[in-house]
């Protein structure tokens, strides 16, 4: 069978995720890396085993051999990267958010709608075995009707003053952090789930750093010493570290997302909790391979990801028998491989994925959610 050439654009650490994703298919060939600097794509390259590399992504598109791309970079770069690609005639998978405007967000949806290419966004959560069988429950009704909905995702990484990345400045993030960086993970995993629109909106931001120390120079520089006051420069910092949004949903359900950045001890948690009128289930993605099923007039039950006692719909997202953890890295698999099975299927068939047109409703919501927290107030969204 002839292998999908595809490349990426981005090694910071999604970007070599993708890579083990995707060779873990098998009918996938990494040929190119393309970074800013020449020499990280080079290394990095060289550590991947990856024969082709680029300083210039522009010349990664130009790579004829090249049929799809992945865009792994900061998020002011994906709008004018997946523009391109998609120009230069490659199917595209891009990290979130899809772009960090409407306008440009609503650009990339108009121009894949005139295109015969494939476009997908990278909320790999939805594939984890059991997300997709909290789906297949919620479907066959085995919930009831869904009446309210909870949860948070919650990350420390952030915690200390001292702690700096890319995603705090908002000329390379967004004007929004906690909730588009992470939040929209949540807002597209519950809205998977229940197959329920969040309709409006009511948000609480807050800034717990005003400011932060920006290291001088590159972190990795000062590894196993300590930093002096002169090796940083406080930086005004103008995004959330923080936020809790009430949520009403299309079917009349209620709800509550909170997102934290400065939440000691919480490494990664995602947590969801869906309430219906039958049961209520409960997952998180720190403990991926169990979720909680709640009874009121029956025993509580664990149910653990085996195949086996997945519905039949959901088995083929399961790798591994029962006992076997699955995790991050898998439901990145699970989510390639639908990708790129519509690929080869020129597009005749449609597989399930993300695709630009819900990167781009993330965008409408991330940004009304914005917008109730400056005007401390309800807002309608308007996908």
């Amino acid at each position: 069978m002839k292998k999908i050439n595809t490349g990426v654009i981005g090694t910071g650490f999604i970007g070599p995720a993708h890579i083990e994703a995707l060779r873990r298919l098998g009918y996938i060939e990494v040929i190119a890396l393309a970074d800013i600097n020449v020499g990280v794509a080079k290394e990095k390259a060289e550590q991947l085993y990856i024969n082709k590399y680029y300083g210039d992504y522009r010349k990664l598109l130009e790579d004829n051999d090249i049929e799809v791309v992945h865009i792994c970079t900061p998020n002011f770069l994906h709008y004018s990267m997946a523009k391109q690609a998609l120009e230069s005639g490659k199917h595209v998978i891009c990290e979130k958010p899809l772009a960090v405007s409407l306008a440009q967000g609503e650009n990339l949806v108009e121009l894949v709608e005139n295109i015969n290419l494939t476009a997908a966004m990278h909320f790999n959560l939805r594939f984890y075995p059991l997300i997709q069988q909290a789906r297949a429950m919620v479907e066959a009704g085995e919930l009831g009707e869904i009446i309210s909905v909870s949860g948070s995702y919650l990350q420390d990484w952030l915690f200390y003053r001292t702690d700096y990345n890319w995603r705090l400045e908002q000329d390379f993030s967004g004007s929004s952090r906690a909730v588009a960086d992470i939040g929209s993970h949540w807002l597209d995993l519950i809205q998977y789930v229940t197959g329920l629109k969040i309709e409006e909106v009511c948000a609480d931001f807050y800034t717990f750093y005003k400011t932060r120390k920006k290291p001088l120079k590159s972190v990795e520089t000062y590894s196993g010493k300590i930093l002096k006051s002169s090796d940083y420069k406080d930086i005004e910092i103008n995004t959330e570290d923080y936020a809790s949004v009430l949520l009403k949903f299309s079917n009349g359900a209620h709800g509550s997302m909170t997102v934290s950045q400065v939440a000691a001890g919480r490494k990664n948690r995602l947590a969801i909790e869906v309430y219906g009128t039958k049961k209520s289930i409960a997952w998180d993605c720190e403990n991926p391979n169990q979720m909680w099923i709640g009874k009121r007039d029956s025993k509580n039950e664990f149910l653990l990801k085996d195949p086996s006692l997945l519905s039949e719909s959901v088995r083929k997202y399961a790798s591994y028998p029962g006992g076997h953890a699955e995790g991050f890295s898998d439901a990145s698999k699970q989510l390639f491989n639908n990708v790129y099975k519509q690929i080869l299927d020129s597009g005749k068939s449609k597989f399930d994925f993300p695709t630009f047109e819900d990167g781009y409703k993330e965008l409408v919501l991330c940004e009304t959610i914005a917008e109730s927290a400056r005007n401390k107030k309800w807002e309608k969204v308007r996908y």
